[in-house]
């Protein structure tokens, strides 16, 4: 599985590049990137919450990773909530869509660079992926990957809005 920051940042990334080139900036703020980011993550929620339940409370249940949080289950969970409230709210439903996405990409990241996914599950324990990543002979490839990513990120920001101008 690709790095938490990793999972952040390129999802925060794709977000700020739908803002910019996309969206109408005043109707899709700075908040609503750094949303997406942390929606990047949200799939890994099911970590915590084991630690929290086996570790901490001291209940034994099997590690569960990557099982409800990685499936299409949980990304059509969001996906509904954003269609509902379309009809009701339309900020709260671009919201939900923002989370949506992010979730779906955390996903494609694993699916794609390590590991694999269940995405029928529960209803399916296949798993599937590609692990494109364990092809790499680089040892470190995966801790570099983050500061590549920054970096790239940061490049473009500089480019793009001149951030070295409000250091």
């Amino acid at each position: 599985m690709p790095n938490s920051v990793t999972h952040v940042i390129l999802t925060a990334v794709l977000v700020a590049l739908f803002r910019d080139y996309v969206a109408h900036k005043k109707k899709f703020t700075l908040n609503m990137v750094f949303l997406g980011g942390v929606a990047g993550l949200l799939p890994d929620i099911d970590v915590p919450l084991y630690w929290l339940v086996h570790d901490f409370l001291g209940f034994q249940v099997p590690y569960f990773h990557r099982l409800f949080t990685h499936s299409l289950a949980f990304i059509l969970l969001f996906l509904a909530l954003g269609i509902f409230f379309f009809f009701k709210n339309k900020h709260v439903a671009i919201l939900f869509f923002i989370v949506t996405f992010g979730v779906f990409f955390h996903i494609v990241l694993d699916f794609l660079l390590l590991g694999t996914v269940m995405p029928f599950y529960p209803f399916s324990l296949a798993e599937y992926g590609l692990n494109l990543l364990s092809y790499v002979k680089l040892t470190n490839f995966i801790e570099g990957l983050d500061a590549f990513v920054l970096l790239a990120w940061l490049f473009y920001e500089e480019r793009k809005h001149k951030i070295l101008d409000f250091i």
